[in-house]
C-alpha cells in the first residue's frame, strides 16, 4: 500500500524547519560537548569575524527575543567571553564583541561546524550546495529577518 504525499511533505516552510532541525540537531551534540548552551554558540558564531553586534542585531541573527539575547549577553560577559559597551553614536544602544577567550573558545567549534557543513552538503555536490545557499539568503531577503517560521 503506498501512501500518497500528505500536504507538508511538499510544503516549503516545513521542509525547511525539518532539514534545519535534521542537521542542527547533529551538530548540537557538539556544541554541548564544549560546554556551551545552543544559544551561547549562536552568539558567539555570530559575532565571529565581526567587530561587534549591537543585541537587536544579534537577536535577529540568533532568532531570539531582545530580553533573551540581553540576559544570555550578560551571562557571557560575566564567563568573560564577550565584552559589552555603549555605541558611539547611541548611549542606549549596546554593541557586543568577543574577548580573546571568547574566540579561543568558539575558534574549534567553528571548525568543526564548517567541517559538518560539508559533510551534510556533500551529497549535493560543491555547486547545488552553492546555488541552494544563494536560493536561501534571497527567501531570506525577500522576508525580512524576523525569524517567523
Amino acid at each position: 500500500m503506498t501512501s500518497s504525499p500528505g500536504f507538508v511533505d511538499d510544503y516549503l516552510a516545513y521542509l525547511l524547519a525539518r532539514a534545519s532541525h535534521l542537521i542542527s540537531s547533529e551538530f548540537h551534540a557538539v556544541v554541548e560537548a564544549k560546554g556551551l548552551s545552543l544559544m551561547e554558540w549562536r552568539v558567539m558564531a555570530s559575532l565571529s569575524g565581526k567587530d561587534s553586534l549591537s543585541i537587536n542585531e544579534l537577536a535577529s541573527i540568533v532568532l531570539a527575543k531582545q530580553p533573551t539575547v540581553t540576559k544570555l549577553v550578560g551571562r557571557m560577559q560575566e564567563a568573560g567571553w564577550v565584552k559589552r559597551s555603549d555605541a558611539a553614536h547611541d548611549k542606549r544602544q549596546s554593541l557586543v564583541r568577543l574577548t580573546a577567550a571568547g574566540r579561543r573558545k568558539v575558534k574549534p567549534l567553528l571548525k568543526q561546524a564548517k567541517a559538518h557543513e560539508a559533510q551534510v552538503v556533500s551529497a549535493l555536490g560543491k555547486d547545488p550546495a552553492h546555488q541552494l545557499k544563494l536560493m536561501l539568503e534571497s527567501l531570506i531577503a525577500a522576508h525580512g529577518s524576523s525569524g517567523d517560521a
